[in-house]
């Protein structure tokens, strides 16, 4: 490492301001979410779909999703007050190692329990196969999780959202939990196969088959607003989410965040994580789309992450999409947690180790160091705590012109040093 340091020391950082970005407070409160699941499940599409005695499988993802756990506990009490017996399902592709227990584990670390819903959750990753398509050639077998299958009848619970790697119709909500999320590994691999170009198509196709062959009776769409807050939600009927979605996933999109910027020269991630994104940095908001047809996010010249979160458990995906990382970052990844995901995707690119470097200052430095045609006196830095909060955020003096101009940034401070302490750990705070 020490030739590094020598190669970039000589690269001095500029000073940053604070800057606030503005998007539209619209969230709802949890007696607002309350009353439109009360409304949702008295429709008659619903109501009559589920009968008292029957065990009713609620799917749970490994998204950070706001209300998540107050949703799911609201479903577990309707479903019981009709005499009906839910259980819970992780229903989250190849995560969590693509074990049971690993599956069990990440629920927790989201707050689901089975003392905190007041029902089982029964997680294993054995699948049935309930259909196989054929489209045109195009052929593959439809399989759910077990439990599922043995259910009476299944509610969807997602968030409907952009996704990361691919864009169609029906990207992250309701009928990919039915197809990548309740198909556990074999299904989410079955799913990839065929590339990204095809996945909006699949999930499509696969989706249609689990409503109509494991009496998926209803869906519950979240929709987030800039801040990662619910602003809506969706209670359809199972014959209702194929038609539906594609809306609400236009809806989503017009109340995405975004950094305000086309480009910089330098974007600096502090965190990354699964309990974010499932990409652990969206290229939504930080750009490099494992797809390369996709254009998405800012464009930046070098990409910086500082660090994975606890609740990663060490599932450092997206990795792959950043330049530089330090040695704390390094120390952190789990291979084994991380690398099923690749496997199942058919992608290995996000899952790379970018650069390893001694600390967070030469990561900045390191990524100043390798940009093309920059004004190394003014470089242009952006820093995000993750791709999930971005109101605040941190910005380099030359960037402060194009952030007037913007309409959307409002500058909160006085020109600063960055603040490193004694290992090399950036310490400033926005």
């Amino acid at each position: 490492m020490s030739g590094i340091t020598n190669l970039i020391d000589h690269i001095k950082l500029p000073r940053f301001v604070k800057a606030h970005q503005i998007f539209d407070h619209n969230e709802l409160t949890q007696e607002q979410i309350t009353e439109i699941l009360r409304a949702g499940f008295e429709k008659p599409s619903i109501k009559s779909r589920i009968k008292p005695g029957q065990r009713v499988c609620i799917t749970c993802g490994s998204r950070g999703i706001s209300n998540m756990p107050f949703v799911t506990k609201s479903l577990v009490e309707y479903v019981k007050s009709i005499g009906a017996e839910p259980f819970l399902i992780p229903a989250m592709g190849s995560h969590g190692g693509a074990t049971a227990e690993g599956q069990i584990g990440i629920l927790k670390s989201l707050g689901i329990t089975e003392k905190l819903m007041g029902c089982p959750i029964l997680s294993s990753m054995e699948t049935v196969k309930i259909s196989h398509v054929n489209d045109n050639g195009d052929e593959f077998d439809v399989c759910i999780d077990k439990n599922a299958y043995e259910a009476d009848a299944v509610i969807a619970l997602n968030r409907v959202k952009a996704h990361t790697s691919f864009q169609g119709p029906y990207e992250s909500g309701l009928m990919k939990m039915l197809t990548i999320g309740i198909g556990k590994q074999y299904g989410a691999h079955i799913c990839h196969s065929n590339g990204d170009d095809s996945m909006s198509r699949r999930i499509g196709l696969n989706a249609a088959e689990v409503i109509k062959h494991a009496n998926v009776v209803m869906g519950v769409a979240l929709l987030e607003n800039a801040f990662d807050k619910t602003f809506d939600v969706a209670v359809l009927s199972g014959d209702e989410i194929p038609v539906e979605e594609p809306k609400l996933l236009v809806k989503a999109k017009a109340a995405m965040s975004r950094i305000w910027f086309d480009s910089c020269d330098v974007l600096i991630v502090r965190e990354i994580g699964k309990n974010y994104t499932g990409a652990g940095m969206d290229p939504n908001i930080v750009g490099r789309c494992v797809n390369p047809k996709l254009k998405m996010g800012i464009e930046s010249q070098m990409i910086g992450i500082l660090d994975l979160t606890d609740e990663s458990h060490g599932n450092a995906t997206g990795m792959g999409r950043a330049d530089f990382a330090p040695k704390r970052f390094f120390e952190k990844i789990s291979l084994e947690d991380t690398y099923p995901n690749a496997i199942t995707s058919y992608n290995t690119s996000s899952y790379k180790i970018p650069v390893i470097v001694n600390n967070d200052e030469e990561v900045i430095k390191a990524a100043v160091a390798t940009c093309i045609k920059v004004d190394y006196e003014n470089p242009r830095i952006i820093v995000i705590n993750n791709s999930l909060e971005i109101e605040e955020i941190l910005i380099s003096e030359s960037l402060v012109g194009e952030a007037a101009e913007s309409g959307n940034i409002e500058i909160k401070s006085e020109p600063f040093e960055l603040s490193f302490d004694s290992k090399g750990t950036l310490t400033t705070e926005f």
